[in-house]
């Protein structure tokens, strides 16, 4: 291994579950979200001697969220097969049922009002540092966070009892 490497190695480890998961919050689709996390890492390694020593996790969000937003500025074209794809299965249904309430009203905001959503509020990051990440003004990202919250408020309004104790 070339130095520096098991030192990447451990941080992937580490950084791989949330990246996912902060793309799967993004995107609401898990292949789309695992191939978000991986170019964000590989990346990553691509920088590691540069990045390792800062806020590397950072980095690479920084670098996943830019992919995103470049996926959603040049659609890649998806061709129809007759395969159907495994279906995971998870064993307790209220969580199941969570988390699809929770993507399908995630669902009603555009990529952008997602990405902004999950950025402020799952990653808890200050708004101009969702502006910076984003590439846009910190205005933009206070009105767009608004409407996205008010589409959200008005989609939870009809929400079942079972998931208000998630909220």
């Amino acid at each position: 291994m070339a130095r520096g490497d098991a030192e990447f190695v451990e941080f992937a480890r580490a950084a791989s579950g949330r990246l996912v998961h902060a793309a799967f919050l993004i995107t609401g689709d898990h292949h789309q979200a695992e191939d978000a996390a991986q170019t964000a890492l590989v990346r990553t390694y691509a920088s590691w001697s540069r990045v390792r020593d800062s806020d590397a996790y950072g980095y690479a969000r920084t670098v996943m969220v830019n992919h995103l937003v470049d996926s959603w500025r040049r659609p890649i074209r998806e061709y129809p097969t007759e395969d159907i794809p495994e279906q995971r299965r998870d064993d307790v249904a209220d969580e199941v049922a969570t988390r699809r309430w929770l993507l399908a009203i995630l669902g009603t905001l555009s990529p952008r009002e997602r990405a902004i959503v999950v950025l402020r509020y799952y990653f808890d990051l200050p708004e101009l540092q969702v502006a910076h990440e984003l590439d846009v003004s910190v205005g933009t990202v206070k009105s767009t966070s608004s409407r996205a919250l008010e589409k959200l408020r008005r989609a939870g309004a009809g929400a079942p009892a079972t998931h208000g104790a998630h909220r």
